[in-house]
């Protein structure tokens, strides 16, 4: 029994140890596994989500088509040419060396564009440096094997310049074939980790395509995929005022990368770098396309799955009609063809709506100095300026008003040479000895310098005169006033025009002795073609200045890709109203009508038996040449200008033109001869009454 009962007792307590043993081994292991998990999500967690974020996962943009130009009657100006492209999407921590085998891989499959009249490295673009990165990035251990230990612990740009100086020409020796790789490595080196370039996007063939499409799983980052060229179905027609856009390889302006990037564009992304391409570039820009873009531990991008197709950049519609931009181009062209004197090589003309403000037609025709052909300038209406003469008198007629130096009683004075001690004299053309009473409309019609230098006079505080005498005001306060009265009708100031780089033209500094009255008569400060067209579009609708614009429409493309529905609709911009009353406003109104239509006014002769009732002033400057002929600077020259507006009484057209830099003396009347001409294809009268079929034909042959 006692034996039994011992045996018994043995049985009972080795069990329980050995359970406890392993139920104490167990609570360590889970313990260690605790603590190791606690570890890893508390101290660790942050860095290691960050890096599955990094490595795994990321987005990446895409470009799309830019948006697209109309005339006002739909007819496409600006558009894109689909291509076919093939793209390389860099990614995060490639270094040069993967891309730069990567690069002779995608040389196997492509042809890259070249020259075949070029040197080898020229056939490419490829400049030295370009082929010293391309044998640094496949060769870089061994280069470095070359430096000292001194040269090896330099950093950054200092190693950089070091490494190129070890770059032997025989080291660059390449064949056609690494001068390919070379061509396309230098694409892919251009651009920024998770951002795409076209490796090649001209003349992809089906094949290389095919080719590419057929090995994209050994061609990491490579795809296949549409780029887009500006087109320009009407030709040359205001090349100088739609624009450019950059190139993939220059991508943003150095000026405004920081700006781009904010709005988040690329570094390699194209957009505009002039005129409308560059005014409207946020229009134009459209929406970029996102892809979610698996990378491996190598930063190699491994698979992409596209989220968002992007949308196609917004369209503008112009406030032109090419037909009649063509015409009035046309009679430009030929006016300086045909008629051109001296050192003249240019004519500008605009033609506006006065009471929208928007342009009908615009248009600068300059010879070419290194070519003698002549070439679009149609930007030279808004940044070049000129001395515009009698053409500002209606404006100092209006000042005189404001001024209080005028009155409705109080308007007529005497035309008589004014001859000031010390200065030259000052005489109307059409009255060089004599003394003639004229009111304010008089003095338009028959332009009257002398007229509009009493009222300089008067703005200074002198009402008489007698010869001989000094001219007893202050020139700079009479020259301030008049400054500020013109810029009620925008002489002077920039008119608002939705166009960068607009000038404002020349202020003269230096007042002496008569100059305030030469002022009057629009002989002393420059104005640009585009503020005369603002400045006789505010004397046309009755005082309102207007900004104006070259845009009207602002419209989506729709499903086929074709034109869509109207996103914004421009209104006019009405920047003031001139200060004086409505009756004296008639008054100056009707001098630019006796200067077309009565027997004494200037343009008479230009607009006799037109169908249509016009008013106008021409204008008559004798100025310093500023052209491009440097043995020429300074020397003197005439400019022959013309504002105008019909019909009269409810006007829809506004004309300018300015034809400078005739020589003296001159009889030219160019500048009234092109009005007409103008005036006449707008109400399609005289020559242009069978215009619109003219034109369709015209339009078919082409």
């Amino acid at each position: 029994m006692k034996s039994n009962k011992k045996k018994s007792n043995k049985k009972k307590s080795h069990i329980p140890f050995r359970l406890n043993l392993l139920f104490f081994t167990v609570f360590l292991l889970f313990a260690a596994l605790i603590l190791r998990l606690g570890y890893l999500q508390i101290v660790q967690g942050e860095e290691f989500e960050t890096q599955v974020q990094r490595t795994e996962t990321t987005l990446a943009t895409g470009t799309v088509p830019r948006g697209e130009i109309y005339d006002s009657q739909y007819r496409k100006l600006v558009g894109n040419n689909p291509l076919q492209a093939i793209t390389y999407t860099r990614g995060k921590g490639v270094s040069a060396k993967e891309m730069a085998v990567l690069a002779k891989k995608v040389a196997q499959y492509i042809a890259m564009p070249h020259t075949t009249q070029l040197e080898i490295a020229e056939k490419f673009d490829l400049s030295k440096r370009d082929l010293q990165d391309f044998w640094i990035a496949l060769n870089e251990t061994n280069l470095n094997k070359r430096l000292s230990k001194k040269e090896l612990a330099l950093t950054g740009s200092e190693f950089y310049q070091k490494q190129i100086s070890y770059v032997t020409d025989e080291d660059i020796q390449f064949s056609d074939e690494e001068q390919e790789a070379a061509a396309i490595f230098k694409r892919m080196n251009g651009t920024y980790a998770l951002s795409t370039i076209n490796i090649k996007s001209e003349n992809v063939t089906d094949e290389e395509v095919a080719k590419v499409s057929e090995n994209l799983l050994s061609l990491p980052g490579v795809d296949t995929g549409t780029d887009w060229v500006r087109t320009y179905p009407q030709g040359n027609t205001l090349e100088s005022i739609l624009g450019s856009v950059t190139t993939e390889a220059k991508g943003l302006p150095e000026n405004k990368v920081a700006t781009y990037l904010a709005k988040g564009y690329a570094r390699n992304d194209r957009v505009g770098s002039s005129d409308l391409e560059l005014e409207y570039e946020q229009v134009f820009s459209g929406s970029k396309s996102k892809a979610a873009t698996e990378t491996n531990q190598n930063g190699d991008i491994v698979n992409s799955v596209q989220s968002y197709i992007g949308k196609k950049g917004d369209n503008l519609v112009l406030t032109i009609d090419m037909n009649f931009q063509k015409i009035v181009e046309d009679i430009a062209y030929k006016s300086l063809a045909q008629n051109r004197q001296g050192l003249n090589d240019r004519v500008y003309v605009i033609a506006s709506d006065p009471n929208t403000g928007e342009i009908m037609a615009m248009t600068g025709q300059k010879v070419n100095p290194k070519t003698g052909e002549i070439e679009d300038h149609a930007l030279g209406t808004i940044n070049t300026a000129y001395v515009m003469g009698s053409t500002v008198k209606p404006a100092t007629v209006l000042a005189g008003y404001m001024d209080g130096v005028l009155t409705l009683n109080d308007n007529t004075l005497v035309d008589e040479p004014l001859k000031f001690k010390g200065s030259n004299t000052i005489s109307s053309v059409f009255n060089r000895g004599g003394s003639i009473a004229l009111n304010d409309i008089t003095a338009l019609e028959r332009s009257s310098n002398v007229y509009m230098s009493k009222i300089a006079m008067r703005m200074g505080g002198q009402f008489s005169y007698a010869p001989g005498l000094n001219l007893k005001i202050d020139g700079n306060e009479v020259i301030k006033k008049l400054r500020g009265y013109y810029g009620q009708f925008g002489l002077g100031l920039k008119t608002g025009i939705d166009l960068p780089n607009e000038g404002i033209g020349f202020v003269g500094e230096d007042i002496t002795g008569v100059q305030p009255l030469f002022f009057s008569f629009g002989q002393y400060d420059t104005y640009t073609p585009i503020q005369m067209i603002q400045y006789v579009s505010t004397i046309a609708n009755g005082g309102k200045r207007i900004a104006p614009r070259i845009v009207d429409e602002i419209r989506g493309t729709d499903e086929e890709g074709n034109l869509g529905a109207i996103e914004t609709q421009l209104e006019p911009t009405i920047l003031n109203t001139v200060n004086v009353g409505k009756t004296e406003f008639n008054r100056a109104q009707e001098g630019m009508y006796q200067v077309v239509n009565g027997a004494n006014g200037s343009a008479r002769t230009a607009f006799v038996g037109a169908e249509y009732k016009a008013g106008g002033k021409t204008g008559t400057a004798e100025a310093p040449y500023d052209g491009p002929v440097e043995s020429s600077k300074g020397s003197r020259v005439e400019n022959r200008t013309f504002i105008g507006y019909a019909p009269f009484d409810n006007p829809e057209i506004a004309v300018t033109v300015v034809v400078p830099y005739l020589p003296l003396p001159n009889t030219s009347r160019e500048n009234t001869a092109i009005a007409r001409q103008v005036l006449d294809a707008y109400f399609r009268v005289g020559a242009y009454k069978n215009l619109d079929t003219q034109t369709n034909q015209k339009n078919a042959e082409e």
